[in-house]
């Protein structure tokens, strides 16, 4: 659906600017996502960080022609001819305004999905359930903030039947918006969980927020077992819909689960709904995907999907991966992973974040992709949406698979092509055998079998994965960024190959969030990282006088802490005809670590500084020895002192604004004022406080699998050297990790425990090079179950705490031969 710019100005209560008459099929709020700019409506929305204003002049060189500002830019009408500017008093307002008139123009059911945790995964499952008999329109990936939900419901057009939506909520006051745009006639509650607790006072609170999207709804959907939630509908008795909650113990619900059967692999559900008592199996058997699958049930159920087509579609259901997997790949290929689904959509998506990731080392950007079902739109039509939003997303090979891609073979405007009716074909053929050194992108429905694929193209390792969350490491940039004055700047700490979570991927997803500076310990690591595409400022805190050419080559600015450094940096500058180069001077406040005397070297140091022209100091910096504790603050504030005056008297004596910062990630949240105008985020940003021990967001987890199990009798011992003997006839499990990757040997002998299925499995015998024990005996598992060493559910600082060391060392001795996985919303 398309909208004249005149229809929106009005739509949104805009002061149009401009007389370019325009349609528009597009909005954007990134301007890192354009993609076709005719069409495009920039919305130039504002943070605390950033101005969507600043993007103007490049979006508008790139062909955008149509913007929704708060200040429209002198001299518009000379500087940018052609161009709409459609002024309003708040561009995220005027954002969710378009959405709700957009929502406005259907008369179809809409299902709102809030709730703590499951939102996403019931979304997924309702589309799979729903799909086969009506076009459904759904939330983008997880597209549930007050940005991403105007995104989602924009995408509604005429073959839209249903839309399905999320609405997430992280603080009092965000629902009221979500609702007013996503307008449902059947509102869901999946559960109530501690996700974002602390942004409320009480859980009754938090449910009272999320209840905001139940207030017009038609229908609404809830646990009936929960004493929360029904203590809070309670207290809405005005409420006139039908209260439509499911139920394992009142037999009365609306829709009551009368018995849940797991068995080895498969779950049976039996319930009743209008008196009718029906059931349907889903393959999995853990408990969220039992409570998820009801709630779809009831959902389906109200939107008329008979029990037998319940049933039959169950059965079918396919785990949902709702992040991106980044593998690394055979014969130098990078793998991005999106085959559990296919839709114009989610392509767009996973076509946007492939080429925003730098990689500039000649690859090309491959796509395969497989038919795409259910999508409304003629053949022909739909296959030149794909061909134009690969070839505009920066694809030159593109792999079709399916038999309906074959025949629109000629619709596909791309000069590098390939087309096979399945995966088996492909396999077997010469461009299969070809792949190398590219940027693959696979996307399609898991009916055609890329899982194949995935399987025979990622680089074959050991079963030993190292699960690194992207999402995570950027809400933990946005959790210390909210202590941070706005003007602050920030340099993350992705030294020791990114604390072990990979420093590439790490700072690839850095760069996108634009943070000022990245810092690594050595010149071959910012070398890799300018390898890899990275274009950020990079810091070296430990250079080597080895190096210096190295990082005059690759533009990395070296830390400089004394004078010996600083006279051979001079002499190798000007040898190389190098002058203004870069440098962060490190002074000495009390770590007695490395850096000059604040108190004696000044002079000197500004002596010799003022006296060439080789290199300029760009920051002047020191470091916290105690931020983390409160019993330092005595001593913190005495080092602050001596930075203060240091700092002060190397800025004074240059004309440039020399940068000073000192806090680190404790002292960004414990000392707001002395943040100056720089802050280094380091272990916080892997989702570990210092300041409390305590896990912010995950971002890695470290998996194995268990290779082979015994069953041992009692007096028998484990491992080498015997140090564990049973007491009891056991079952011992032997699971692919050991001391090589990086599991301490002070863990072995029972002194911790992984976990197996979600329970406490601990390590039995002396942890070997390769292999580790752990006892089974009272654990429903088999070869193959997953085992968490240490992640989501087992903190790793369970792990640092039993060997009474610092989360640090545990995550960065994780070995290289550990394959690292990386996952993108």
């Amino acid at each position: 659906m398309t909208y004249t710019i005149e229809k929106v100005t009005t739509l949104i209560g805009a002061r149009r600017y401009g007389d370019n008459d325009t349609n528009i099929g597009f909005i954007l709020t990134d301007s890192r996502s354009l993609c076709f700019p005719e069409e495009t409506l920039f919305f130039a929305l504002k943070s605390e960080r950033n101005d969507g204003h600043n993007y103007i002049p490049e979006l508008y060189r790139r062909g955008v022609k149509n913007f929704v500002v708060t200040n429209v830019p002198k001299g518009y009408a000379s500087d940018y001819p052609g161009a709409n500017f459609l002024k309003v008093v708040n561009t995220l307002e005027a954002l969710q305004r378009l959405a709700e008139r957009h929502r406005d123009e259907f008369n179809i059911p809409i299902v709102g999905i809030t709730g703590s945790n499951g939102k996403t995964m019931v979304k997924e499952w309702l589309y799979q359930l729903l799909s086969p008999s009506m076009f459904v329109t759904r939330s983008p990936r997880s597209y549930n903030s007050q940005i991403g939900v105007p995104l989602s419901v924009w995408l509604m057009n005429e073959q839209t039947q249903v839309g399905v939506f999320e609405a997430g909520i992280s603080m009092p006051g965000e629902m009221l918006a979500l609702r007013d745009i996503i307008q449902p006639t059947i509102a869901v509650l999946t559960n109530l969980g501690a996700a974002h607790q602390e942004n409320f006072s009480s859980m009754e609170e938090k449910c009272r927020e999320k209840l905001i999207l139940f207030h017009d709804a038609e229908t609404v959907i809830y646990d009936g077992d929960d004493e929360v939630i029904n203590k809070v509908i309670a207290e809405y008795p005005d409420y006139k819909g039908e209260k439509l909650f499911w139920s394992l113990k009142n037999a009365e619900a609306p829709f009551y689960v009368k018995n849940i059967e797991k068995q080895q692999s498969v779950t049976v559900i039996t319930y009743i709904y209008k008196g009718e008592e029906d059931s349907f199996s889903i393959p999995f058997i853990d408990n969220a995907s039992v409570q998820n699958a009801i709630i779809s049930a009831v959902v389906a159920s109200k939107l008329g999907l008979s029990a037998e087509d319940i049933d039959k579609r169950m059965t079918q259901l396919e785990p949902v991966a709702m992040r991106l997997e980044v593998k690394v790949g055979q014969h130098g290929c990078t793998l991005i992973n999106d085959s559990y689904n296919s839709d114009i959509n989610s392509l767009d998506i996973a076509l946007d974040f492939m080429n925003r990731r730098p990689d500039h080392r000649g690859r090309r950007h491959t796509l395969i992709l497989s038919d795409i079902y259910q999508s409304g739109q003629a053949p022909e039509a739909l296959y030149k949406e794909v061909s134009d939003l690969a070839r505009k997303r920066g694809v030159v090979k593109f792999i079709g698979i399916g038999p309906e891609l074959c025949k629109q073979h000629d619709v596909i405007q791309i000069s590098e092509k390939f087309f096979f009716p399945n995966v088996e074909e492909f396999i077997a053929s010469e461009v299969f055998a070809s792949l190398r050194d590219e940027v693959i992108l696979l996307k399609g429905a898991r009916q055609f079998g890329f899982d194949q694929l995935t399987e025979l193209l990622v680089q074959k390792v050991h079963e030993t994965t190292l699960e690194v969350n992207l999402n995570a490491v950027v809400a933990n940039l946005n959790y210390y960024r909210a202590f941070m004055k706005p003007e602050t700047k920030l340099v993350c700490m992705i030294k020791a190959d990114g604390y072990g979570a990979g420093a590439v991927e790490i700072a690839k997803t850095l760069q996108d969030h634009r943070v000022d500076y990245l810092a690594v310990a050595v010149a071959d690591e910012g070398v890799t990282l300018r390898k890899n595409g990275i274009t950020s400022n990079i810091m070296i805190m430990n250079p080597e006088m080895t190096a210096f050419k190295t990082m005059f080559d690759y533009d990395l600015e070296p830390e400089v802490y004394s004078f010996r450094l600083l006279d051979a940096l001079i002499k190798a500058a000007e040898k190389e005809g190098v002058t203004g180069f870069p440098v962060h001077i490190k002074l000495d406040t009390g770590m007695h670590r490395m850096g000059f005397d604040p108190e004696n070297d000044m002079e000197e140091l500004i002596g010799k500084l003022k006296h060439q022209n080789a290199i300029i100091p760009r920051s002047v910096f020191s470091h916290f020895v105690g931020s983390d504790d409160d019993s330092f603050d005595d001593f913190s504030a005495h080092q602050f002192e001596l930075f203060d005056k240091g700092s002060k008297q190397l800025q004074a004596a240059f004309d440039h604004k020399i940068l000073r910062h000192i806090c680190n990630s404790a002292g960004i949240e414990h000392f707001p004022e002395r943040q100056l105008d720089m802050c280094r985020l380091g272990l916080g940003l892997y989702g570990i406080n210092s300041r409390n021990n305590k896990t912010i967001n995950c971002v890695s987890t470290l998996k194995t699998t268990i290779l082979q199990m015994h069953n041992v009798k009692a007096g028998d011992s484990v491992g080498y050297s015997r140090k564990t003997i049973l007491d009891r006839d056991s079952v011992i499990a032997a699971i692919p990790i050991g001391y090589a990757d990086g599991l301490n040997r002070r863990l072995g002998n029972r002194h911790a425990y992984c976990l197996v299925n979600g329970q406490k499995a601990e390590y039995v015998g002396n942890i070997c090079m390769d292999v580790a024990m752990i006892d089974v005996t009272d654990i429903p598992c088999k070869e193959g179950d997953s085992v968490e060493i240490f992640g989501e559910h087992l903190p790793v600082q369970t792990l640092s705490d039993i060997l009474e060391t610092i989360p640090y060392e545990v995550l960065t001795t994780i070995s290289n031969r550990v394959k690292r996985v990386y996952f993108q919303d």
